[in-house]
């Protein structure tokens, strides 16, 4: 995998990979919203990587820092977005799995804010 870089915009919803030697670039992002209740979750609904840069780990480094941040913030990850499901599913050790409460919340939010995603 070439060097990147990973910056949360929390204020976007974007956790985005800058990738090294590209002028700034972002290179892949995962979109996520913070859900307040039933109990507070990042919730990843949709991971993009630029097909230029496919192949090299970079949903893979997103994912993980994602959970990294809920880490160190207390807080779980609720995922909506089918990569993000399936890296969970194969890093049982790094991705705990979501309270099915949460991901039931999580997408009843999404359905109330058409157009968010």
């Amino acid at each position: 995998m070439s060097d990147i870089e990973i910056r949360d915009d929390r204020a976007a919803g974007r956790l985005e990979a800058v990738g090294d030697g590209t002028g700034g670039e972002v290179v892949g992002h995962i979109e996520y919203f913070v859900l307040e209740s039933p109990g507070r979750a990042l919730v990843p609904v949709h991971t993009i990587v630029e097909p230029a840069h496919e192949g090299k780990g970079i949903a893979g480094s997103l994912a993980r820092e994602l959970y990294a941040i809920a880490g160190r913030e207390g807080v779980v990850v609720a995922p909506l977005c089918p990569y993000v499901t399936k890296w969970a599913e194969r890093h049982p050790d790094e991705a705990p799995a979501a309270d099915p409460e949460l991901l039931r919340a999580a997408k009843k939010w999404v359905v109330e804010h058409p157009g968010r995603f």
